[in-house]
């Protein structure tokens, strides 16, 4: 007799303690450093006991036990919302200062018993504060996952990056930035590209591991590739290895290719075909 397949299961971590999930992971993580949120000035949240969750398809988020949020500052509204994994969702409308984000913090009173933990946090979404600081660190566009992994390598074989045919960069003296669950970047001297073929994009970006980014278009023979090349002119403290180097996206271009052997093209939210 053929049996069916078996479904995919997925480690959840919760304190500690591990149970499993079809399909779906999620990971409440400490994260031992404080965390604090402003709103014009004032401080809303304040925490050293701040978790992160994890979760499968989202980006990270951090909880604050409620007795590290200042409840002056959070009115309750009517607004429920369900999620099978965690349970059912209430939620607060932040106001301080001349500012009022509604219904843009939330917490589960009832979560599911594998997220107990929950029951007596708190957390917001991140445009509900003008500003996020872990310790005495700005942080940008999200929390951080405290599993994330950076690296800066020096390598000393031959990148070449092709676009179009065309040589775009060409070097011996490349930093490779190996970052988790995303492909190796190739940060390149800017003596080293056809910056030539360059052309300054008004785009910016925030990395809340690398800082923020400045970008260029290639302005190629039969067309312009937007925001192929990057830079980041002052990294973060913990990435200055690749400050003022350029870098093209491995998804954009023809190839890039290392000692003569092509990378294997990634596809991720940066593709565009």
């Amino acid at each position: 007799m053929t049996m069916p397949p078996a479904e995919p299961i997925h480690a959840v971590k919760v304190d500690g303690a591990w149970s499993t999930s079809v399909d779906y992971h999620i990971s409440l993580e400490p994260i031992g450093r404080r965390v604090r949120g402003y709103v014009g000035g004032t401080r809303v949240v304040d925490s050293l006991n701040t978790r992160v969750l994890l979760e499968k398809g989202h980006l990270p988020v951090y909880y604050f036990p409620r007795a590290d949020v200042a409840e002056q500052f959070l009115s309750p509204t009517e607004l429920r919302t369900y999620c099978p994994h965690k349970g059912s969702a209430s939620y607060w409308t932040v106001t301080a200062g001349a500012k009022t984000a509604e219904n843009r913090a939330w917490g589960y009173r009832n979560p599911m018993p594998h997220l107990a933990p929950l029951a007596d946090m708190v957390a917001f979404y991140w445009d509900a504060m003008d500003e996020w600081w872990e310790e005495d660190e700005q942080v940008f566009v999200h929390a951080r996952d405290p599993r994330k992994s950076i690296t800066v390598v020096e390598c000393l074989r031959r990148v070449d990056v092709v676009l179009d045919g065309i040589v775009l960069a060409s070097t011996q003296r490349a930093r490779n930035l190996h970052e988790t669950d995303l492909p190796t970047r190739y940060y390149i001297p800017p003596e080293d590209v056809r910056t030539d073929l360059l052309v300054a994009s008004d785009t910016r970006s925030r990395c809340p591991y690398k800082g923020e980014a400045v970008y260029w278009h290639a302005r190629m023979p039969k067309r312009t590739v937007k925001d192929v090349v990057w830079s980041y002119p002052q990294p973060i403290a913990e990435c200055p290895r690749i400050a003022s180097l350029m870098c093209c996206f491995n998804e954009l271009v023809d190839a890039i290719v290392v000692d003569g052997v092509a990378d294997p093209k990634p596809r991720t939210k940066w593709s565009r075909d």
